[in-house]
């Protein structure tokens, strides 16, 4: 049986219902955020978590479907639905709220899901009617019989006894609401796929635990393979490329086994989320790359094993990084790796330190971002009282919210910049990518270029 992370759950008993001959009707839309920085521009990803919604919701009522961040305009007029429907990360939570007090203001029922209205709930439930904590899958019948029921509650999640629902029995999301938008171009062609949900680990920065719960649950492989072939099967080929939207997708080592095993032969592209541990097993590596892996995406976080402690990641052992690295790199995959500045064991010689290690060790798309207490997680209660504001348009992990114990606010940001614009000059890209063949991660490279040139501090505060 699952665990719920939240205490004092609202008990949700499903009663029998049988859903009226005429539909309600919903928007669900997904909002934009207001940061200046390179969250939410260019090419996005496609909203896979809203589709899902969207995909459960059609089986008893209609639906539209918007997306802001393609260019999919929210109309000022809700009069023909009955329910607005959002998903919400704290760097667009503002703009969510906006939207949702304009629905209320014109008599409709709003209902907000996503990670900050589920550990802001408080908050978030002064511009809603409703909060869906974590998922809706666990909780989609109650929810449903109190929208046709006029019922409707304040807080959905999982009742103790029932947990987070399996998700075995988590249906296809239909990608024809996304496809159907004139602005669909603008999405990444990377098509999202979700095998498990959970994270045991606990690192004090992160919200997934109490989102998706500590324990690992898993997709039966055969429903993701069926998954795969759908879209090779729609897109007429099977040369397509696919981004795991897991935290971790090898939590259970002999499901990942499985599933790359399963994936062999099937000629599509992929990359996905993976602690460091897994990594140092080489034949699992072999395995991915034979599988179709074509990156990882790393979360090093650190290079100061002092660091490591602080924000309790016990799967990453610093002196096995180098180790790691070979062993991905020896199968011709590459690594997105995840980087932060900003902690209280931070040093200004952490930069340097970082910077040495991503040039000998030839990372491919490093990724630099400023520590960030998200609320709900353990780190912001400790860090609170010296957080510099609480707006949460800037709370991308690009933008500066607290003084480190070690670094002053000035130095940090000169290195931060300094940091960045070094890895991605001219030759740091060509020291880093030396050999490999020219790909879409040589023009990520040259983007980034672009990007951190004409960074300045007051656009980090």
């Amino acid at each position: 049986m699952s665990m719920v992370i939240a205490p004092d759950a609202v008990e949700l008993t499903r009663k029998p219902f049988v859903a009226p001959t005429k539909r309600k009707k919903w928007l669900i839309i997904q909002p934009k955020s207001n940061t200046p920085l390179m969250v939410d521009s260019g090419k996005v990803s496609m909203p896979l978590n809203l589709m899902m919604v969207a995909t459960m919701a059609n089986t008893h009522f209609d639906i539209d479907f918007l997306d802001e961040r393609i260019g999919d305009e929210v109309p000022q007029d809700f009069s023909e639905y009955d329910v607005i429907a959002m998903t919400s990360r704290t760097l667009n939570a503002k703009r969510a709220y906006a939207i949702g007090d304009r629905a209320l203001a014109q008599g409709k029922k709003v209902i907000l899901g996503g990670v900050h209205p589920t550990m802001q709930s408080e908050e978030a439930i002064l511009h809603s009617s409703a909060i869906v904590f974590g998922e809706i899958e666990s909780i989609y019948d109650q929810l449903t019989q109190d929208i046709y029921e006029n019922t409707l509650r304040p807080l959905y999640k999982p009742a103790p006894e029932t947990g987070w629902k399996p998700l075995t029995e988590m249906p296809r999301p239909d990608f024809r609401f996304i496809r159907g938008s004139k602005h669909a171009k603008n999405y990444s062609q990377r098509l999202p796929l979700l095998a498990t949900k959970g994270c045991p680990v606990g690192c004090n920065f992160c919200c997934t635990p109490r989102i998706y719960g500590k324990t690992f649950r898993t997709r039966d492989t055969d429903h993701m393979i069926a998954e795969i072939k759908a879209h090779q099967n729609h897109a007429g080929k099977a040369d397509l490329r696919f981004s795991f939207m897991d935290d971790n997708i090898c939590f259970k080592p002999t499901y990942a086994n499985d599933l790359f095993n399963a994936m062999v032969g099937l000629g599509a592209k992929w990359n996905a989320n993976i602690s460091m541990n897994f990594l140092e097993k080489s034949e699992f590596v072999e395995l991915a790359a034979t599988a179709g892996c074509e990156m990882f995406n790393v979360g090093f976080e650190s290079v100061s094993p002092e660091t490591i402690k602080y924000v309790h990641k016990g799967s990453n052992r610093v002196g096995n990084y180098e180790e790691v690295v070979a062993n991905v790199h020896k199968q011709g995959i590459a690594i997105q790796g995840y980087f932060i500045f900003g902690f209280d064991t931070d040093t200004n010689s952490s930069f340097q330190h970082t910077f040495d290690f991503i040039m000998k060790n030839r990372i491919e798309f490093p990724v630099f971002t400023i520590a960030t207490p998200f609320p709900g997680t353990p780190w912001f209660e400790e860090i609170k009282p010296r957080i510099t504001h609480f707006d949460w348009d800037k709370y991308d992990t690009f933008h500066y919210m607290y003084e480190p114990a070690k670094i002053e606010r000035e130095q940090f940001l000169k290195n931060f910049i300094k940091v960045q614009r070094a890895v991605y000059s001219w030759p740091g890209i060509y020291k880093r990518m030396a050999g490999r063949k020219f790909d879409w991660v040589w023009m990520v490279n040259i983007a980034m270029h672009y990007f951190t040139q004409r960074l300045t501090p007051d656009m980090l505060m």
